[in-house]
This record gives structure tokens, sequence and C-alpha cells, in this order.
């Protein structure tokens, strides 16, 4: 990736998945732990048709994958998306915006090493913890609240996909029927291994399957999205008072990380949309 203008015996460490997942390498440590921010190395990003896709170019070098695979993507909008990342970093570049690179880096590099299976499996499995299946009884306005903001997203989504979801105030959460999961699975499958790794990115961000499909869907917004996955946080904040820049900051991290997953499910499943098509015509 970023280090591809040095020798590679001077790789100090592989940079880092995307943002909300960890993965983590033998001996427990994570796979990808760059530095925060290092000095701009280049002048001009560019991007070039190959082979295997669409490459980025940092002035003469071509970008690397962490495992020091050619950073290749399979659209040009992705492309361009990816090296507007790039180009928009100043004197020192700050890899923990770069959202859509490190989704790139774990489509390409899958440091996890899952297959497609096991991506939509851990994807359904976040139905059994999903934030808006579980509801509070006490205090009465913010049970009222979440009725009132959940209940329509879960009622969109038993009919978009004609499952039976509900809501528990149980700890133990609300009972999916299995026939519910699989139609989640086959729906799943319907996406390529980069879309789903975008899915489960945006899954991880919301702490929502519902919350994110209903995004990826275009039946909410981003900034809907959020707020719903913070229902609670947001209660008590008009409740108890902001933190000073905290709740603010991590508030626009949260919308940045979930606008740049949602932004990479839909160039990635594009691609091959309009791939299919064309075979078609």
């Amino acid at each position: 990736l970023w280090w591809a203008h040095s020798p590679p015996a001077r790789l100090p460490r592989p940079p880092p998945a995307a943002a909300g997942s960890c993965p983590v390498g033998p001996c427990g440590r994570r796979a990808y732990a760059p530095p925060a921010e290092r000095k701009r190395f280049y002048q001009n990003v560019s991007i070039s048709q190959g082979e295997g896709g669409f490459e980025i170019n940092l002035d003469h070098r071509k970008l690397k994958t962490p495992q020091a695979k050619l950073f290749t993507v399979p659209s040009e909008a992705l492309a361009i998306a990816v090296a507007t990342e790039w180009d928009s970093q100043k004197d020192t570049i700050k890899f923990y915006t770069m959202h859509l690179t490190t989704l790139c880096n774990t489509a390409l590099d899958n440091p996890t090493q899952r297959n497609k299976t096991q991506l939509i499996r851990a994807a359904v499995k976040f139905l059994e913890t999903d934030t808006v299946c579980y509801r509070v009884e006490e205090p009465p306005a913010l049970a009222e609240l979440q009725k009132n903001e959940w209940d329509p997203v879960v009622t969109w989504a038993e009919k978009r996909y004609n499952v039976t979801i509900g809501s528990s105030t149980s700890i133990l959460g609300p009972n999916i029927p299995a026939s519910t999961k699989e139609t989640f699975v086959s729906h799943l499958a319907s996406y390529n291994m980069w879309a789903l790794q975008g899915i489960e990115f945006v899954i991880t961000q919301l702490k929502s399957l519902i919350l994110s499909m209903s995004l990826i869907d275009r039946h909410i917004t981003v900034e809907k999205a959020v707020l719903l996955s913070r229902l609670e946080e947001e209660y008590q904040i008009r409740r108890w008072g902001n933190v000073e820049w905290a709740h603010d900051y991590d508030l626009c991290e949260l919308r940045a990380r979930t606008a740049a997953g949602t932004l990479f499910v839909h160039l990635c499943s594009e691609s091959s949309t309009v791939k299919h098509k064309l075979l078609q015509d």
C-alpha cells in the first residue's frame, strides 16, 4: 500500500484493516497496525487500467496492498474514489480517514481468510444482537422513542424481505426464526465478495443488519441510519447534555465510516451489475 515507494526491506509494519474491524494475526497481534500518520511522499495521484482492473498511481509508482499485491479495483468509479482519498491528503497522510482504501485492502488481501459463505454467516449473525431489536422498558420516554423510531424500520424490513423479525425487552433478545436468517443468507449471496466486505463494515459501524440493509437499499439516509443506531445515546445527550467536542467527533466519525462503507457497497455492486447487463446484451 503506502509503503510502495520504499524498498521491501524497509517495510516496518503492514497498514491497517478497514476501520471497525480488527483482524488478528498470529500471537494475537492485529494484522494491520500502521502509524496513524505519515509524511506525504508523492505529488500526483492518477488511475490507469490494467489487466486485472483499475490501478492507483502515486507519481510513477503503483499502489500496493499490505501483502504487497498490486492494488487493483474492479471499477473506474471506485478507483477514482480511492484516488481522491489519496489526493486529498495534505502534508501528512492520515490513514484513519481513508476508509475506501482500507476496504479495498481488506477485499484484496482478505487478511482473515474468509470465504463468501463465512462472510454471509457473520453478517446474518448480527440479527441475534441487532440494535433495533433490543428494547428497554424504562425509562418510558426512551421506550416510546425506540418504538416510534425503530418500529417503522423493522416493519419495512419485514415487508421488503418477507420475513418475521420482531423485537424484545428480554436480555436474550428476540427469537429470530430460522427462515428469516435463511432469507437474509440468500439475499446477501446475491452480492459479490467485495460488496460483502463493505456490508460487514457497515453492519459493524451500526451494530445492526436491519439498519445496514435499509441504508444499502436506499430506504434511509446515512444520517438517519447513524441517528437510529445511536438512539439511546442521543436520548441521554438530550437529557444530560453533550460532552464538549467528544460526542460531535464520534458522530462525525461514525457518519464518515458508514457513508464510506455504503458507497463502497454501491460501487462494487453496480460494477458487477453493469458487467452482467453487458454480457446479456
